[in-house]
């Protein structure tokens, strides 16, 4: 327990932010003011539990997770400008199954078109998304279980093979360094992953990207989950129509392959400034386009219309992208998924 001298002491007090500082310039030198900044937040937050009543597991618990974070982006860091892929899937399903082939020939179609498949690295679907592929294309986020494989043989000894202890750091990672989500049937843990990751695009807490649903020849999976969702979420009013924006059902492991990479054709990434919604495009679109989109898409609009710009004050990211720029509703996510589609299919004529 922090002694009444400590507690007096303060987390904010001269002495701590002096100390702190010291050790910054000391290790950072290279870092940015924003990066030192968030450092010394991070340092403040694990020395208020000093002062605070945390108990021995629950510091345990933040420790690891915010080591695990912070070891699994040092990994992937090194390979920022190449996309990735997340596959999830059941670690139960056999070598022999339709779905074990088309999660491979899906898998092989991605990374021959320059993008690395990120799985969670066991067997069953996990291995048939390394199946294949050399070692520069694949990740694997293994999650420790006492009743399965932590690593399949394709992937097991690879340096980008991360290991976690909690689902909930893996997911993170799943999420946050992914530019498209595709599902192949599985159990609980698959659905878990497919509904968090939903929920998280719905409501504006993810970045924006593809989730796909692909499974082999002459299943019925997704097609049985897709009538669950019309009839028991649609049906009651629990989600919206525009919901059913936020994933495609792809017929063909071919369909799949250009569903994804056709959404990065035009659009690029999105973010907000202030109040702004900013959509980074690789492309100019001409005039007529921005008056369809206008039209199209004003329901989604709070105020004002949107305009093609520049970078805006206060960006510092491919900040030679032209950009999208509206005050959006902060509401149907799904509208919004249907307009970077519009923005695909307009500039890429």
């Amino acid at each position: 327990m922090a002694s009444d001298q400590q507690k007096t002491l303060g987390i904010n007090s001269p002495e701590i932010d002096s100390s702190i500082g010291n050790l910054i310039d000391m290790l950072g030198s290279g870092c940015t003011p924003i990066e030192k900044d968030l450092v010394t937040q991070m340092m403040k937050t694990s020395l208020r539990m000093l002062q605070e009543t945390h108990h021995s597991g629950q510091l345990k618990l933040m420790s690891s997770a915010l080591k695990e974070m912070r070891y699994a982006y040092h990994i992937f860091n090194d390979y920022q400008d190449t996309l990735k892929v997340s596959i999830f899937g059941s670690a139960r399903t056999p070598s022999t199954h339709p779905d074990y082939a088309a999660a491979r020939a899906f898998s092989q179609g991605m990374a021959k078109a320059g993008w690395m498949v990120i799985t969670g690295g066991g067997d069953g679907i996990m291995k048939a998304g390394h199946d294949g592929l050399t070692s520069q294309s694949i990740f694997g986020l293994a999650i420790r279980l006492p009743f399965e494989t932590s690593a399949n043989d394709i992937i097991e000894g690879d340096s980008k093979l991360i290991n976690f202890r909690y689902f909930f750091t893996r997911k993170l990672m799943f999420m946050t360094n992914a530019d498209a989500l595709v599902a192949f049937p599985g159990g609980f843990g698959t659905l878990d992953e497919l509904f968090e990751t939903l929920t998280l695009v719905q409501t504006g807490k993810s970045h924006m990207l593809p989730i796909v649903l692909v499974e082999g020849d002459d299943g019925s999976y997704w097609k049985n989950w897709l009538e669950m969702i019309r009839v028991n979420l649609l049906g009651n009013g629990w989600i919206s129509p525009e919901d059913l924006n936020l994933f495609h059902l792809a017929p063909s492991i071919e369909d799949a392959i250009e569903h994804i990479t056709k959404f990065y054709t035009v659009y690029h990434s999105s973010r907000f400034v202030r109040r702004d919604f900013v959509l980074r495009i690789k492309r100019r679109l001409s005039d007529k386009d921005l008056l369809i989109l206008n039209d199209e898409f004003s329901d989604i609009v709070e105020e004002g219309e949107i305009v093609q710009t520049e970078a805006l004050a206060g960006e510092s990211l491919f900040l030679d992208l032209p950009r999208l720029v509206f005050r959006f509703t902060r509401r149907d996510i799904g509208r919004l998924r249907r307009m970077i589609d519009r923005i695909n299919e307009l500039g890429s004529q």
